[in-house]
């Protein structure tokens, strides 16, 4: 049997797993993200403790990383969550030190690819996965395999502007990140807590000044379902811009299947009425007719099997 190494690089913390061609995670070691220069030495010597304990049966190692990244030449490019890893040669790294072919992705991709391979998307030829956690990206599958666009950075729909006025996010005031992320949400969540509070009022989320900084998306969608009308009407915004974002990719790409992960999987109660409600009003009927919208399958293990997944296609010559 085969196995395959996958490293799945965050900005709080790192995993090197050994896994089947299924996905299955037959060992692992994670750790906290430190330094570039200890974190990176952490991960390839994990990769040979890997190697080892495979005995034999290892032949390629996955590395999912965020964006911005040059997944052509390997090369980790100074994202925002990792300060200080610019330029890492991070597939040159792991190849010399494993002695096994290596490959780079971003994670919106590498999970796509994960979700197509395990989870709600299989069986589909034409599928977007968006993340929806702390950012927004996507991942396409177009015609069966991976797209990646001219230099990798296909699918950034996060960067798309929706209004002139929001929420930033992505770098850029009123993007489809701004309004459908949890930094998102937790800012205008705050936005609205400090009316209320100007006017002597309160939220659920939120009874005073001291609590502005502890607001997140899980804690206005707790207050929502408690029935709280200012965390409604947040969600009920965010399943609104959702739906605009959504629209676009759905006459763009005319995809058969759209899984979303993270808030969506968690949050689909507060989102899908404002959301169905303006994809229908945005659509065109006949590519709406055919596509699913659904939450993401693979849950808190999406991270890990995006990684190993990278190694299987690696093995295969898909990407």
């Amino acid at each position: 049997m085969k196995t395959y190494i996958g490293v799945d690089i965050g900005g709080t913390k790192c995993a090197v797993l050994l896994g089947d061609e299924f996905g299955t995670v037959l060992k692992e070691s994670r750790f906290p993200t430190a330094d570039v220069t200890s974190t990176v030495a952490r991960i390839l010597d994990e990769c040979a403790a890997m190697k080892e304990a495979a005995a034999g049966s290892a032949v390629s190692v996955g590395i999912s990383c965020g964006s911005p990244l040059d997944p052509v030449r390997g090369i980790i490019q100074s994202p925002p969550n990792l300060p200080g890893w610019d330029n890492i040669e991070i597939v040159k790294l792991a190849e010399e030190r494993t002695g096994l072919p290596a490959v780079l992705c971003n994670d919106a991709n590498a999970c796509a690819l994960a979700e197509w391979k395990y989870g709600a998307g299989r069986g589909c030829r034409n599928m977007v996965f968006l993340t929806f956690g702390t950012g927004m990206g996507a991942g396409l599958i177009l015609d069966g395999k991976l797209y990646g666009g001219a230099n990798g950075n296909a699918g950034e729909v996060g960067h798309m502007r929706l209004e002139r006025f929001g929420p930033v996010g992505y770098g850029k005031q009123g993007s489809f990140e701004g309004f459908a992320s949890g930094g998102g949400i937790a800012m205008n969540a705050r936005t609205a807590a400090i009316m209320e509070l100007q006017k002597g009022k309160n939220t659920a989320y939120c009874k005073s000044w001291d609590e502005l900084d502890s607001i997140t998306a899980k804690s206005v969608a707790e207050a929502a379902r408690g029935g709280d009308e200012t965390a409604i009407r947040i969600y009920r915004q965010t399943g609104e811009m959702l739906g605009r974002g959504l629209a676009v990719i759905v006459d763009v790409i005319n995809p058969e299947r759209i899984v979303i992960g993270s808030i969506f999987q968690r949050s689909a109660d507060l989102l899908v009425e404002p959301m169905r409600q303006v994809l229908e009003e945005e659509c065109l009927p006949a590519s709406l007719d055919v596509c699913e919208i659904v939450p993401a399958e693979l849950g808190d293990d999406i991270g890990s099997r995006a990684a190993i997944v990278l190694a299987v296609m690696r093995d295969g010559g898909a990407i």
